[in-house]
């Protein structure tokens, strides 16, 4: 084992074998050799069997090179494994990936090349067809998967981001020849987004995790880590667009071809720098062409469903990962109307959101006038839900803060407040100029239910979107 090595680990008490590689990289050679390899192993005979073939795979080996070593690499050096042994293979290339991974991350820094792209590779079609695209293009494509949550209540499975997608992108990675390394953000992606998720919930809010993780954590340690291989771009499987219309003014995100597949809501919080930076190889195409060139290609996932969930919350429900996580448990208070009266019992403010009609308990969900109820509003410190109809939920304003605007307010003609919702025609009140701002007023062209506070309201001229801030608390109800 090398003295000051990168070090990954895979195993464990699941099967009883444990292994640890590590491995020892040249940062000043262009190419980042690994100078030298070693392991340790516990277990069947299998397992050190294949920590040995990794170390002899590794040496003297660049590290682009190193990174296309899988199981099926490993089991090939060994001369072949039966499939009761092929996990030996398995856990070695988690292991060596993991210490790739690492020394990425904390040393690497391959010479620059104007022709490699670094891609982000979740396991599903939409990632895999970029990656194709970007590989027919021409281009070195080089995949990444980042590992940002773990927990045995989830269903990993269906998770974009658990251990068991990141072993499937791998495989995909390599099938298209490509070599692939996974990166462990669980911590940074711990404190960064699920923490402020958690909060959030605690005060009354409702947010969007998904906004910040792609605009602070997750597209952001990718974009540093393409510099660390070489390359300036990064391409992603979203469906969106980037307008390049002012070079001063950095470039602008722009809806997708296809609608109903839009991904730039979630996108929003991206600064122009990183903008520049990145490509959206499918914002041109709808669901259906991707689905077909994934077949044509033969692409293991091509009819593999989308994942439907925030990726910690896979196979779980929102209430018992808040109660898990957050100790927001259930905590019955009184369903009220706008004139105190009380209608119901709710099982937490934190459970239900502004605009919400099911699942409220109160009777039929129907006020004296026979109108269907919905949440108006949430107070956490009296854990209190008061609801109405949808007449009292309709607003004209929408009052947003921490207001980024990348061009003249004036241009505003539109606004987004939830992810699936329509863009609304609205104005800015007083329109400030570009920069960022404490707070604004939206003005609606007609009028619209208010939002949770605490979700993301994109700002759109047509179809790009010139800015973003967070819903506001309403005054009480």
């Amino acid at each position: 084992m090398p003295t000051g090595a990168h070090t990954g680990a895979a195993g464990g008490a699941a099967c009883g074998d444990l292994i640890r590689i590590s491995l020892l990289l040249d940062s000043e050679d262009p190419i980042n050799c690994i100078s030298d390899a070693g392991f340790d192993a516990s277990g069947c005979g299998a397992t050190i069997a294949a920590g040995s073939a990794v170390v002899a795979l590794l040496r003297n080996a660049p590290l682009l090179q190193a990174a296309l070593i899988g199981p099926e690499t490993i089991a090939n050096e060994l001369g072949g494994l039966t499939p009761g042994k092929r996990h030996a293979a398995e856990l070695a290339a988690d292991a060596l990936h993991r210490a790739l991974g690492c020394a990425l991350r904390h040393e690497a820094r391959l010479a620059p090349s104007c022709n490699r792209t670094l891609v982000a590779m979740s396991g599903g079609v939409d990632s895999a067809v970029a990656a194709l695209l970007v590989s027919e293009a021409g281009e070195e494509a080089v995949a990444v998967t980042l590992e940002l949550w773990s927990d045995p209540e989830n269903d990993g499975e269906s998770s974009c981001c658990s251990a068991q997608a990141v072993r499937g992108a791998r495989s995909l990675a390599h099938e298209l020849g490509m070599p692939h390394f996974s990166i462990d953000l669980r911590a940074e992606f711990r404190a960064g987004v699920v923490d402020p998720w958690l909060a959030a919930h605690a005060a009354g809010l409702t947010p969007n995790p998904c906004v910040r993780c792609n605009g602070s954590v997750r597209l952001d340690a990718m974009l540093d880590l393409a510099g660390r291989l070489g390359s300036q771009t990064l391409a992603t499987g979203h469906y969106a667009r980037i307008h390049r219309d002012e070079p001063a003014l950095g470039p602008l995100l722009r809806m997708a071809v296809d609608p109903a597949k839009d991904q730039s809501y979630a996108l929003t919080a991206l600064s122009p720098a990183s903008l520049q930076r990145l490509r959206f190889p499918l914002g041109e195409l709808t669901k259906p062409e991707v689905r077909a060139i994934a077949e044509r290609a033969e692409l293991p996932v091509a009819r593999r469903p989308d994942s439907q969930d925030l990726c910690f919350l896979a196979g779980t429900h929102r209430t018992d990962f808040l109660a898990r996580h957050g100790r927001l448990g259930a905590h019955a208070g009184p369903i009220v109307d706008r004139d105190g009266r009380v209608l119901g019992e709710h099982r937490g403010a934190h459970t239900v959101t502004v605009g919400q009609r099911r699942g409220l308990g109160v009777g039929r969900g129907l006020d004296s006038s026979g109108e269907p109820l919905f949440v108006l509003g949430t107070d956490p410190l009296s854990n209190t839900v008061t609801v109405g109809p949808r007449t009292q939920l309709l607003t004209r304003t929408v009052s947003v803060r921490d207001v980024t605007l990348h061009r003249d307010g004036a241009v505003v003609d539109a606004i987004k407040v939830r992810y699936r919702g329509a863009r609304l025609p609205c104005r800015l009140a007083d329109p400030p100029a570009a920069g960022v701002h404490p707070a604004s007023e939206v003005e609606l062209i007609e009028p619209a239910e208010r939002t949770a506070p605490g979700q993301i309201a994109c700002l759109y001229a047509g179809d790009l979107i010139v800015g973003h801030g967070t819903i506001a608390s309403p005054e009480a109800p």
